[in-house]
């Protein structure tokens, strides 16, 4: 359900009957957190970028439509935030507006660009953003790339020879080439990040769309067969939506370790506030039929201040009334039955103990608990 691949999940499945064997694990319960543990080891190391020199180069890639634009905004921002002067190479020069959406982004994050019009070399622009970022002293540069499919030989070789203009111009400097992957991909994501990783040399992967409802287990499948790193993962549309990779939050968000924690937190103590009975078993109340009552009272009592109300009703219309209200409060009744029978898990309590219950709604029922 996650999308984490055959092969792959007979990996951890294999390491997790292991682990269980090892340490003697009996409770259920337990399990999901013991996955959670084996995932997080499997997607730990290498989350850190390496932009220690100035400047340190950042080169984003992907296919059209991952939201490489929007990463590298936000991106920007961040390094921005952290008092580091940032330099963006409008690389995508194929892709309408692409140049415009790229310098929105610059202007909300503070941060300098460098682009010539559509339709211009890709690799001349990020080499005069790297001139200019050694002329500003710029901390940063992201170069944005034109979104290509893995297997259009000719984009391929573009982004090969953007990469030699970064190794021939910045040869010490530190370089980072991040894949962007949309969660959505599936397993389609291991052959575009094989084609990438073979053209550019990838150093890590920022995992897009995690806000939806896809689970992104793909990259458990590229960290366990190519062994790349996932850096950060995108949860939002706003500035601040990208976050750090955190391979322990991952994995237990990938399989919901947190969620069935609490719920055996929860019942845990439910069965403390309730001791002595068997199976959180409470007897219902009359307290339970008082307050149909007082719901039937106060619905009568917004009747009488409607207009019109007050007039003299005929006998007809007083039984005709009165057939309704019985009507009416004897559903209330049955629906508040069912309820509290539920909510107090009456069909686990001995017949002995929910007669007198039965008893009293039968005599409220037929209004003898007068």
């Amino acid at each position: 359900m996650g999308d984490v691949g055959i092969v792959t999940a007979e990996k951890i499945c294999a390491e997790l009957r292991k682990r269980v064997k090892q340490e003697g694990i009996t409770d259920p319960s337990r399990i999901n957190g013991l996955l959670a543990e084996v995932i997080t080891e499997m997607l730990k190391g290498g989350q850190e970028l390496q932009v220690s020199t100035k400047p340190s180069i950042i080169l984003v890639i992907g296919v059209n439509g991952v939201g490489k634009t929007t990463t590298i905004g936000k991106m920007a921002a961040r390094f921005v935030s952290e008092g580091k002067r940032v330099t963006l190479a409008a690389a995508d020069t194929f892709r309408a507006a692409a140049i415009d959406q790229l310098q929105i982004w610059a202007d909300r994050a503070g941060a300098d660009i460098i682009k010539q019009n559509e339709g211009s070399d890709p690799a001349a622009v990020v080499f005069d953003a790297i001139s200019s970022a050694k002329a500003r002293g710029s901390d940063i540069i992201i170069a944005d790339t034109a979104g290509r499919l893995h297997n259009k030989k000719n984009l391929m070789a573009e982004l090969e020879k953007i990469n030699r203009i970064i190794d021939r111009e910045l040869p010490d400097s530190d370089k980072e080439v991040l894949l962007v992957l949309d969660a959505t991909t599936g397993q389609n994501a291991v052959n575009q990040t094989k084609e990438f990783k073979s053209a550019a040399g990838i150093t890590g992967i920022v995992l897009t769309k995690l806000d939806g409802t896809a689970k992104g287990g793909v990259v458990l499948a590229i960290r366990e067969e190519l062994d790349v790193p996932v850096k950060f993962i995108g949860v939002g549309e706003q500035i601040d939506d990208l976050q750090p990779f955190e391979p322990e939050q991952f994995a237990r968000a990938l399989f919901g370790a947190d969620e069935l924690e609490e719920e055996l937190a929860a019942e845990q103590q439910t069965e403390e506030q309730i001791p002595g009975q068997p199976e959180e078993y409470r007897p219902a109340t009359a307290d339970i039929w008082a307050q149909i009552d007082a719901e039937a009272a106060e619905e009568e009592a917004k009747k009488a201040e409607q207009p019109g109300q007050n007039d003299a009703p005929t006998e007809e219309e007083l039984e005709k009334r009165r057939e309704e209200e019985r009507i009416e409060k004897e559903k209330r009744a049955e629906e508040r039955q069912t309820r509290a029978k539920k909510k107090y898990n009456w069909s686990s309590a001995p017949a002995s103990d929910t007669s007198a219950d039965d008893a009293w709604f039968e005599q409220w029922k037929n209004g003898e608990d007068q």
